[in-house]
């Protein structure tokens, strides 16, 4: 009878980590992932080379030099020593292919755990969009109210300059002739 191991967990917060945006894309770095899955790095990137239908620019690219260097500075202190070569960085979809290619129970259970942070990454921001846009809606809506609330308070300001000027009218002596009124015989 075969062993069964036990399935692999680890926090979603470890993974999210390991998740960057470059490119415009969220993407993992291969040394992440060989972590990750228990494996050395260039034991993964072996399996990448030898399968490479499987990982397209669009699931997979390496890093340019000054990519490295803006990612690096966001570490205060770095264990990136030691490269000789820029790393690879895998999208969602290669990292999908990733289990494909590293055929363990291991590398499939950590693909799972790494697919559902993706998920509830994905979930997150289709809600924080539609509250984004919910707070924009009552943001305008609020604005327009300003505008109308401005409108009005130019009004009544408009309505007390007429007042006080009708007003100083009144107080106003008159000047020039007086019509005085004849009496008919």
């Amino acid at each position: 009878m075969a062993k069964k191991t036990a399935l692999v967990k680890i926090p979603d917060e470890v993974i999210l980590s390991k998740i960057y945006f470059i490119r415009g894309k969220k993407v993992v770095l291969d040394r992440d992932l060989a972590e990750l899955y228990g494996v050395e790095t260039r034991r993964l990137n072996e399996q990448v080379r030898r399968n490479p239908k499987r990982f397209p620019p669009d699931f997979m690219f390496q890093l340019k030099p000054a990519e490295l260097e803006v990612l690096m500075s966001q570490f205060a202190t770095s264990s990136w020593g030691g490269m000789r070569k820029l790393p690879f960085v895998f999208t969602e979809h290669g990292i999908l292919m990733l289990s494909s290619v590293l055929n363990s129970d291991r590398s499939i259970d950590v693909n799972l755990e790494i697919m559902r942070v993706f998920n509830r990454v994905r979930e997150l921001i289709i809600d924080n969009t539609e509250l984004r846009q919910a707070i924009e809606k009552l943001d305008r809506k609020s604005e327009n109210h300003s505008k109308n609330i401005e409108v009005l308070f130019q009004y009544f300001d408009d309505l007390e300059r007429k007042k006080k000027k009708l007003e100083l009218q009144k107080k106003r002596k008159y000047i020039g002739y007086k019509v005085s009124k004849v009496k008919k015989k």
